[in-house]
């Protein structure tokens, strides 16, 4: 049995909305135990008999089929998201600059997504694993960031998603419930 952490991409923004309960009955359709989400932006956490790639594709095509949308999703084993958070070398709380981590399923985007941020003036990356890159932000300014407009790109929707370092905290106490 793994323990997983699971972050949609895309939900309650955009005219996406998915309420956190109708999202926890729609997983308990799957083969999954002790789901639980967190906030309202699409985090769970969970345990699965099944690899991260296998319970990555249920929950998109779960998604697909009960709330009608083109749903892509980032799935982490705890092992990972425990040395992702370990390895950032930014603080999870400062109240000038914002710490975000950009994870995908996909290492060969992360590649490309470090190589182009790493080119944009300003911009601060640490690469922290295969599927997981590290920025900052100034408070009140992320969306404006360089790295944010450029990871926001449609070539990087189906495989990637950002999340705060303090969600990615929150997700791995969650897990330890």
């Amino acid at each position: 049995m793994s323990n997983y952490a699971v972050f949609l991409r895309g939900i309650n923004v955009g005219g996406i909305n998915v309420k956190m309960a109708e999202l926890r009955t729609a997983l308990a359709t799957l083969p999954l135990t002790k789901v639980r989400t967190l906030l309202a932006s699409g985090n769970v956490v969970c345990t699965a008999e099944v690899s991260a790639a296998e319970v990555k594709t249920m929950v998109e095509t779960l998604l697909r089929e009960r709330f009608g949308y083109d749903a892509w999703v980032v799935v982490i084993d705890k092992p990972a998201l425990e040395s992702i958070i370990a390895t950032c070398p930014y603080p999870g709380d400062d109240s000038a600059r914002h710490s975000y981590v950009t994870l995908s399923s996909d290492p060969a985007v992360m590649d490309d997504l470090a190589r182009h941020g790493g080119e944009l003036p300003g911009v601060e990356l640490a690469r922290l694993s295969p599927e997981a890159l590290a920025w900052t932000a100034a408070a009140g300014g992320t969306l404006e960031s360089p790295f944010s407009k450029l990871s926001a790109r449609p070539r990087y929707k189906s495989t990637t998603t950002t999340r705060n370092l303090r969600t990615l905290i929150k997700c791995r106490e969650a897990m330890a419930v």
